[in-house]
């Protein structure tokens, strides 16, 4: 039985299936407290280029309703990241079947190229998967996470994620591999029964993209769990701490509560 999953503030917590009570973030979440300057500069970017690429689209919607027109150009990147989330979903799931060694059958046209370059990697590489799309749990620093592929390579036991960004590899997935290397067990999809994480002696990505794959080696050093476990910290105070030190005003004259402080009470 898979662990389940609830979203709050736009977080994912694991619940744990032991008593349906504890309930603890996930690797991805916690990973969302890095500072993600260049952002900014791309949802900028991409909403210019949506309002000169559907410029005609634009100006009609405008010229019925303004504020539809401002909404249709503001939700242009969260557009962007369901699609891109859409296609990962997909091309996940598809990797995980030909991993498993399923038959596909027919491929979505879409899906065709990384089903291809995937296979590629299978066939390159051989790898001897000794654990596919399972959630790990940490007893001791209290997150959870679900890893797409523990395998042997070449002799050794390498912890692998799957990637379909467009931007390529990113450093921080060094953190979210050695935080599923540090959790203290693997919970089994398939019974529910929790097995320790095996030692593991390398961690590294398949990058896949309708162009073509790439194997990329991941630092996975035991120095980097403690930036995982000061992102942690800094997660608890946003999802927890920080509502609860902000106190009613005990004096004001002339100024309206703020939502902070109407919470506080």
């Amino acid at each position: 039985m898979a662990v389940q999953t609830i979203k709050r503030g736009g977080s994912r917590f694991y619940v744990d299936p032991a008593d349906g009570e504890i309930k603890v973030p996930g690797v991805t979440s916690v990973l969302g407290m890095l500072p993600k300057g260049f952002l900014t500069y791309w949802a900028a970017k991409l909403v210019a280029e949506t309002a000169v690429n559907d410029l005609p689209a634009v100006l009609g919607i405008a010229m019925r309703d303004q504020d539809a027109a401002i909404d249709y150009l503001k939700r242009a990147p969260s557009r962007f990241t369901a699609r891109a989330a859409d296609t990962g979903s997909d091309a996940h799931d598809l990797f995980e079947r030909l991993a498993r060694g399923e038959r596909v059958g027919r491929v979505h046209p879409d899906m065709q190229q990384y089903a291809r370059h995937f296979d590629a990697f299978l066939q390159a590489q051989q790898p001897e998967f000794l654990h596919l799309e399972e959630t790990v749990w940490s007893d001791v620093h209290s997150y959870a996470g679900s890893f797409d592929a523990i395998a042997k390579i070449d002799g050794e036991t390498v912890i692998l994620d799957w990637k379909t960004t467009r931007s390529g590899v990113h450093e921080d997935v060094a953190l979210q591999l050695k935080a599923y290397a540090k959790a203290d067990r693997i919970i089994l999809a398939a019974t529910g029964e929790s097995i320790p994480v095996p030692t593991l002696d390398a961690a590294a990505v398949l990058h896949v993209r309708p162009e073509g794959a790439k194997l990329v080696p991941v630092d996975c050093s035991d120095d980097l769990f403690r930036f995982f476990t000061a992102l942690l910290d800094v997660f608890q105070w946003d999802s927890t701490r920080k509502k609860s030190v902000i106190g009613r005003p005990v004096w004001s004259t002339g100024v309206e509560e703020t939502g902070t402080e109407r919470r506080a009470a």
